[in-house]
């Protein structure tokens, strides 16, 4: 339930953010609470994906995307994402979560988010997220792009991210998924 609150006030907070552009690095200032915590008194694992939808809803508010998905009837949801640990979090202490848009395949894009303090990176994740309406069914990436505008250049989608999307897709919620262990 704390997680919703902390969503609902950076969601207020974000309103008033400065304005950033599509495919900026956009930095969420956040600090360790004890709800984060886990038996070993550190930020726990799963809670770090929590406050990375937190760093990914500021930028999707600030850039103005959340807008233009809401006139359309759409929205974003994960549909992979992995994760990796370097330092732990402690209780109060202060970071920043950064976060940026870094590509798109034919029915996703892609996002990276860093948990940084002090300009050193503590934990890093990437996020493949589909977009789907709320009348039902999916928005193809070509039909996001249209809406929002064209990725830059330099955009480029690193080949080892495809390779995972690729590799850790489960079945299409219209195909058959029976749990069998190997």
């Amino acid at each position: 339930m704390h997680m919703l609150f902390r969503t609902i006030l950076h969601a207020w907070i974000s309103r008033f953010g400065k304005r950033v552009g599509h495919y900026d690095v956009v930095s969420t200032k956040l600090r360790v609470l004890p709800t984060d915590l886990d038996i070993l008194r550190h930020m726990n694992n799963g809670v770090y994906l929590s406050i990375f939808d937190i760093g990914r809803f500021d930028l999707i508010r600030r850039s103005g995307v959340w807008q233009i998905f809401a006139d359309r009837g759409w929205y974003p949801v994960v549909a992979s994402e992995t994760i990796t640990f370097r330092k732990s979090l402690q209780l109060w202490q202060k970071f920043t979560v950064e976060s940026r848009i870094i590509g798109f395949d034919e029915k996703a894009a892609y996002m990276q988010h860093r948990a940084v303090v002090n300009g050193e990176i503590y934990a890093e994740a990437f996020i493949k997220a589909r977009f789907l309406k709320r009348a039902g069914g999916t928005v193809p990436v070509s039909e996001i792009l249209d809406a929002v505008g064209p990725t830059p250049k330099d955009l480029e989608l690193p080949e080892w991210l495809l390779r995972w999307g690729d590799d850790v897709r489960l079945p299409s919620t219209r195909a058959e998924a029976p749990s069998v262990w190997e």
